[in-house]
């Protein structure tokens, strides 16, 4: 948890750039945001620029980069400053990796119920009644 998806275009080319997106956005989730990286997924997906549109042109055409972050977290799990720190802290690092951006590079923070999202065949909602239920081993013997 959380799933991450990046959909970016660039005229830069690199070997590692997806790898860079995927560990730049996984560590920024797990700083700001308070993300286990152990249980972090994340899908890096590239875009032609001649078929990335913004304001009409082509950014093959405007010369830009540009990226669109979809991260689902569980809702309530983060305040309005964490989130708004990762969307900050996500374009400014992808200024570094991709270039200059156009303005309408995005990033989504999505928070979902709880009781509707989950990994592994279990729902983050049974999770969180898991670890309340769980008695400490020296509160048994009261």
């Amino acid at each position: 948890m959380p799933l991450i998806t990046v959909r970016y275009t660039t005229q830069r080319q690199s070997g590692t750039l997806k790898a860079d997106i995927a560990e730049s956005v996984s560590q920024l989730a797990a700083q700001i945001l308070h993300k286990d990286p152990k249980v972090t997924a994340v899908i890096v997906d590239s875009a032609d620029p001649a078929d990335w549109f913004a304001g009409g042109k082509s950014l093959a055409e405007q010369k830009l980069a540009s990226f669109w972050l979809d991260i689902r977290i569980v809702d309530g799990t983060n305040s309005k400053d964490e989130k708004a720190d990762y969307i900050t802290a996500v374009y400014k690092r992808m200024v570094e990796l991709l270039g200059p951006l156009h303005t309408e590079s995005y990033v989504h923070v999505h928070d979902v119920r709880a009781d509707a999202y989950g990994f592994g065949g279990v729902t983050q909602e049974r999770r969180y009644i898991a670890r309340k239920l769980w008695v400490p081993p020296y509160q048994l013997a009261v």
